[in-house]
């Protein structure tokens, strides 16, 4: 029987499984030929499951400040995973610079509309920064009320 507990490289869990599985193997020996035959066919499939599996688990995540990242080992078409991981990322920018142009084409409408507005109006422009003149604006606007 091969004891595998000697090898300080494998965790615990891994320790226990190949003892176990070692254990199995011995003790098959003495078992009818077609019990031995379905266990074999049974390890097949079980790994066979096992690897499947493992395909659609990540085999890394690793974290770099407040981002992470997780890798499927051998891929196939990464060029195009990392290609079309950007497209979200270019669009949000795009998406980003037509709002700021957006917000300012409609801040520079309102500018010019108040501009247009002072500048036809009867009253001149120094008019504006007399203290006065927002007493007045308050006094009319009370008696509207």
């Amino acid at each position: 029987m091969k004891h595998f507990a000697a090898n300080s490289n494998l965790g615990a869990q891994d320790r226990f499984g190949l003892n176990l599985a070692a254990r199995l193997s011995d003790s098959a020996n003495t078992l009818p030929h077609h019990i031995v035959e379905r266990l074999r066919v049974s390890r097949v499939q079980a790994l066979d499951r096992f690897k499947q599996a493992k395909m659609l688990v990540a085999s890394s995540v690793q974290a770099s400040g407040g981002a992470a990242t997780m890798s499927f080992g051998d891929e196939e078409g990464s060029f195009w995973r990392r290609v079309a991981s950007l497209v979200p990322l270019l669009v949000l920018i795009a998406g980003l610079i037509a709002v700021n142009m957006l917000d300012r084409d409609t801040r520079a409408r309102e500018l010019a509309e108040i501009d247009a507005a002072i500048l036809t109006d009867d009253l001149p422009p120094a008019a504006y920064t007399d203290p006065g003149f927002a007493q007045f604006l308050s006094a009319r606007r009370e008696q509207s009320q």
